[in-house]
């Protein structure tokens, strides 16, 4: 996000007017914080010959995508894949450096150890940068080399018989995705890749008896599926990438630089300065409405931290509250439209769906999952006593009419798609607006330098997720030839099975057994990862019992994208940390407690067909049932979770306990369950009027309830 100053006066680097305090690490820069703790690893400072040859690859593979949108190449979308992962793959080792504890010697060149930055490439990283784009672009070279080679047809003839060269390219670009993996992402990806190519080449060494056995597959077939089938290095996850992922990085960047970001946090503040829990609102609005420059969770989570903390600190919010609240935003950026994460376009590739579709089903719960976070915010404004902070900005208002305009790509976004337009055109469209109406703020104008900048950024912006989605295509054709994906499926359904034949508990039990081995996925994988071994490891196992592709999809995603704030892990909530100084641990069960709804609302909509009403599926009456009772319900949790019923007073051990009953009995959705739930939420309601009667008539607050410095009463 940008720090350059609007006219409202906020900015990264200094706190708003109104505010003594200043940022709580003002030496650190918000995006190298953000990259701290994204998915990926920090990339290298490239400066020099180095900085040109990157950018220039940079900008001619945004070119393409472009170009891609209206003019697709003539041989089809897998030619236009190797090109593409043939440009992004040689950059990842450019850009982003080996970081291996290896002994060497120091080049008289080098930068010394306490330098800031990481050094440029090395001859190694040069050496598999080339070796990256001969073993991307072998399958499109029309030389023949002995057996080999002979162009694309040639080399698409030799499906399911490759010869040897074939082999050992596909053997070299599979060590090189590897690789790349590991430099952008870590460890745990590449050995996860690698454990299924273990499974499937020694998977017909395994007991025919056993669920998961099948009859083998050598190496050359391996590679085949990875190299010249649809299913691998060139499957739909890299598809989604590079089709779809890199325009919308683009456009982020587009609207960065263009001066948004600023204009969305000025906006929150504006909106919200003269209510009580100023603060509070203005964090969360402005997560909601970051999330459409950054897409990411982390990055979001720094970059409204950076600006609303200064602000938070001096209402008296704790750092680890504040922390949960940012990370719990900030995370919300992924689940909400128009510009949802990488595995939402996944899923519209998946399904045959538009990715308008997809926004529509993550309308309600979006909905909710904020509304969760505002009551969380009223409530600990008023238990924690939370002081009012006056933000010296423009008026909303004036803010609107001057910086506006910042909003209108974002509806041609909505439009377009509306229209029957493709996303792709959709956002092209979009970024065009972007980049033009910046020459109504001269401090943002893109001029042909800074548009450069932005194509150059949001293509690597995208680099760590197109090795990770490459990469992907180990696991997706490996299950598609091993039959994996049906066998598990049966395993996780058989193990609930156990437990009851009853057909509602057996689906709940699944869906439970679901959530936890996704969660614990995601502690391991990034989320697009997380959310392509979901689905053909779990999606089956949920459209066994007769949910609908759209539940089963999105629940898959919800959970993938939740990795962000579940312990231990919780980049998100370590982000957050970082920025408030607060304690880890804390930190991140506060982000749990923010972040609530989003753990149960994906249940809802998998374990009973009324659930499909907070997918927007089933017509009017549907959706409006479902979206009243959800709400009721994340209400109750809310009350539950903070130990607050806003407008009456503090609630006790029992009205919890109550209220947490209530409110995951309604989000059963079903006329029993709800009927439960409302009574339960009735009687938490009463028992909490009958603690405030009780404390009145004693003179002060309830038992187990303090009052903390500077609480005010409603």
């Amino acid at each position: 996000m940008s720090s350059v100053r609007s006219s409202g006066g906020l900015s990264a680097a200094s706190p708003p007017a109104g505010t003594d305090d200043g940022p709580a690490h003002p030496h650190h820069d918000p995006h190298e914080l953000a990259a701290r703790f994204e998915d990926e690893k920090p990339g290298r400072v490239l400066t020099g010959p180095v900085d040109v040859v990157v950018t220039a690859a940079t900008v001619g593979i945004a070119l393409l995508a472009l170009w891609q949108v209206f003019f697709p190449l003539a041989q089809g979308s897998k030619y236009y894949l190797i090109i593409f992962l043939a440009g992004v793959l040689p950059v990842v080792f450019l850009a982003y450096p080996a970081d291996l504890p290896l002994p060497r010697r120091r080049a008289r060149t080098e930068a010394p150890a306490d330098s800031a930055g990481p050094t440029g490439p090395t001859v190694v990283d040069w050496v598999l940068a080339v070796a990256a784009l001969v073993s991307c672009l072998y399958p499109v070279l029309p030389l023949t080399l002995g057996s080999g080679g002979g162009g694309y047809d040639a080399f698409l003839d030799r499906q399911g018989l490759l010869v040897p060269l074939d082999v050992a390219m596909g053997t070299a670009l599979l060590l090189l995705l590897l690789e790349a993996c590991r430099r952008t992402t870590g460890w745990i990806l590449p050995a996860v890749c690698l454990l299924f190519l273990a499974y499937g080449y020694y998977g017909g060494l395994l007991p025919q008896s056993w669920p998961v056995a099948h009859a083998g597959l050598d190496f050359d077939q391996l590679v085949d599926a990875f190299y010249n089938s649809d299913s691998g290095f060139y499957g739909t996850p890299l598809d989604v990438a590079a089709s779809y992922i890199v325009l919308f990085t683009i456009y982020g960047a587009v609207l960065d630089l263009s001066g948004a970001g600023r204009f969305f946090v000025e906006l929150s503040a504006a909106a919200f300065r003269r209510s009580r829990t100023a603060a509070g609102r203005t964090a969360v609005a402005s997560g909601f409405l970051l999330g459409t420059v950054s897409g990411s969770g982390a990055a979001t989570t720094v970059s409204i931290g950076a600006v609303t903390w200064p602000i938070l600190r001096r209402a008296g919010y704790p750092a680890e509250r504040a922390g949960g609240m940012l990370a719990a935003a900030g995370v919300g950026a992924i689940l909400s439209p128009p510009t949802l994460g990488a595995a939402a376009f996944i899923i519209a590739e998946y399904l045959g769906v538009s990715y308008l579709q997809v926004l529509g089903w993550a309308t309600v719960p979006t909905i909710l999952y904020y509304l969760g976070i505002l009551l969380s915010v009223e409530i600990d404004a008023r238990r924690s006593g939370v002081r009012p902070v006056v933000i010296e900005t423009a008026s909303a208002w004036r803010l609107l009419a001057r910086f506006g305009y910042h909003f209108l790509s974002l509806i041609v976004i909505i439009a377009v798609l509306a229209v029957g337009a493709s996303a792709t055109k959709a956002v092209v469209i979009a970024t065009v607006l972007a980049a033009a109406l910046s020459f109504l703020d001269r401090r943002h104008r893109l001029t042909p330098r800074r548009l450069v900048a932005a194509l150059g950024n949001g293509v690597r912006g995208v680099l760590a997720v197109s090795a990770v989605c490459a990469a992907a295509g180990i696991i997706t054709a490996t299950t598609t030839k091993t039959g994996l994906g049906p066998q598990a499926a049966a395993l996780l359904v058989g193990g609930a099975r156990t437990v009851s034949a009853e057909p509602a508990v057996v689906l709940a039990l699944t869906a439970l057994l679901a959530a936890v081995a996704l969660s614990l996925l995601g502690l391991a994988v990034p989320v697009t990862a997380s959310f392509v071994i979901g689905w053909v490891i779990i999606g089956p196992a949920l459209l066994n019992l007769g949910v609908a592709a759209p539940a089963a999809a999105m629940f898959v995603f919800y959970f993938a994208v939740l990795s962000e704030v579940s312990p231990p892990t919780a980049l998100a909530a370590v982000a957050a940390a970082a920025v408030t100084g607060g304690r880890l641990v804390p930190t991140m069960w506060q982000t749990l407690r923010y972040a609530l709804p989003a753990y149960l609302i994906p249940i809802a909509f998998v374990i009973t067909p009324a659930g499909l009403g907070l997918l927007g599926i089933g017509g009017p009456g549907r959706i409006a049932v479902a979206g009243a009772v959800g709400a009721l319900g994340v209400a109750v949790l809310a009350v539950a979770a903070g130990g607050w019923l806003p407008g009456v007073g503090p609630a006790g051990v029992p009205e919890r306990l109550l209220g947490a009953f209530a409110g995951v009995t309604l989000l059963w959705l079903e006329p029993v369950p709800v009927t439960i739930g409302v009574l339960s939420a009735a009687v938490m309601v009463a028992g909490v009027l009958v603690r405030r009667g009780s404390a009145g008539r004693a003179g002060g607050p309830s038992a187990g309830q303090p009052v903390h410095h500077g609480e005010e009463t409603q």
